[in-house]
């Protein structure tokens, strides 16, 4: 049997060319391979090195950039060079390689960035974990932005990728320092900071300096492969997130039978600050996904399932579990499994515990009063009634269901009434 530490640590050589060149029809892309000059993480040897691995160890990878092209098809533009971010980090911008990054890395970072490029007019931060969030938060600081993010669901977290809009300052160093990450970006590093990070050896420590100019790239599209296993190709434009103000909302109206369903209760300010939030990160979420989020903040994320009551129910389970753990964690600093343990042993009050619990249920594990985001329309009233059921004010889905009028129903005959809106766009994520 394989040493599996030792795979972990293997970096593979690949086979992929300097350079890639894909044409359409008469117009031509070019690309350039991305190595950087990284320490041997044994001998510490300085060698120059692409990817660690793909998505498992044993795969070849390749990053590639876009250095030459301007692609126009059916009037529509697509990013052209000069333009990157991820793909762009120099050797000068990998200010740590850690244990030299892998493919995961790379696109746990592009879909943070993909996420924040919405929430820009104010500090936020993004925890990717297998290119899905783990948690995504505004925050007055960038420190509060990551405590957020972070406690939204703190198990998840472990291991994760760290994105932030803003420059890394000390107060959020020293946190992030505290806790196992294995990546962090960052627009910029001020004085002081990067040492702090540094305290963990294996952090991946990238900058990616048009962070700050995130925001010119919610309108431009860029071309999407998808490799079928026979070798074939899918390629799509990119998805443009429509929802950028309350004003691009719909009111959630729908005709059947000859008879109109209109919803009764109109959002507050609050609630449409939380619906343009939540449509924003839903856009990094593999689908199908329902999430939960509050105050600018998420509450519990439900992805990849394939039935939307389920994922509706996933993400109520998810954000019960996670919020008991933010609680336990906040007051006595371990765990809830932990606790959990230490309880059954008798090491532990059981009141502890039950005190945890009754405030997690009496809470519904922070979902009530928050907005539920699905990411497609609710085929049936079930879907619905998971979110109303635990408290939810406000819903947001694209609309367009046959059976809209049964969602407006439920949320009529709701006390206290919830209200909803329609994005007038699907955001599947595949």
């Amino acid at each position: 049997m394989a040493d599996l530490k030792q795979i972990y640590r293997t970096v593979m050589d690949d086979h992929f060319p300097e350079r890639m060149i894909i044409q359409f029809g008469n117009q031509i892309m070019i690309y350039q391979k991305r190595s950087w000059k990284i320490p041997d993480e044994k001998t510490g040897e300085v060698i120059e090195k692409g990817l660690r691995y793909g998505e498992n160890p044993g795969q070849e990878a390749a990053l590639y950039e876009l250095i030459n092209g301007n692609l126009v098809l059916g009037g529509c533009e697509f990013i052209g060079p000069g333009k990157g971010l991820v793909s762009a980090i120099s050797e000068e911008e990998m200010i740590q390689s850690g244990k030299h990054p892998g493919k995961i890395n790379f696109t746990d970072a592009d879909n943070g960035l993909n996420i924040l490029k919405y929430l820009m007019n104010r500090p936020a931060a993004a925890i990717m974990k297998h290119n899905n969030p783990s948690g995504v938060a505004y925050g007055q600081t960038l420190a509060e932005a990551y405590d957020r993010a972070n406690m939204a669901d703190r198990i998840a977290a472990f291991g994760g990728c760290l994105v932030v809009n803003r420059a890394m300052d000390k107060t959020t160093a020293e946190m992030v320092s505290e806790n196992y990450l294995e990546v962090v970006v960052a627009p910029e590093y001020e004085e002081s900071t990067v040492e702090i990070l540094k305290r963990r050896a294996n952090l991946r420590i990238m900058r990616v300096p048009r962070i700050d100019r995130l925001a010119e790239y919610r309108e431009i599209r860029f071309v999407d492969f998808k490799s079928l296993i026979d070798g074939g190709i899918i390629v799509q434009q990119s998805p443009i997130n429509a929802i950028r103000s309350k004003k691009d909302f719909q009111k959630a109206m729908a005709t059947y039978k000859g008879e109109t369903y209109t919803i009764e209760r109109e959002p507050t300010e609050k609630e449409y600050a939380d619906m343009v939030f939540g449509w924003a990160v839903e856009q990094g979420v593999s689908s199908n996904s329902v999430i939960y989020v509050k105050d600018g903040q998420t509450v519990g994320i439900g992805t990849g399932e394939q039935d939307r009551v389920g994922v509706a129910e996933i993400a109520v389970f998810k954000a019960y579990t996670k919020y008991a753990d933010a609680l336990c964690f906040r007051k006595y600093r371990i765990p809830y499994k932990n606790l959990e343990i230490e309880t059954a042993m008798g090491k532990r009050d059981p009141g502890v515990k039950e005190e945890i619990d009754r405030k997690t249920k009496e809470d519904h594990g922070g979902i009530k009063g928050s907005v539920m985001i699905s990411d497609a329309f609710f085929p049936f009233r079930d879907g619905v009634d998971v979110g109303i059921k635990e408290g939810v004010m406000a819903i947001v889905h694209p609309g367009g269901s046959e059976r809209d009028f049964e969602s407006i129903q439920a949320c009529n005959e709701a006390r206290p009434q919830v209200t909803m809106v329609f994005t007038g766009q699907r955001a599947f994520k595949h």
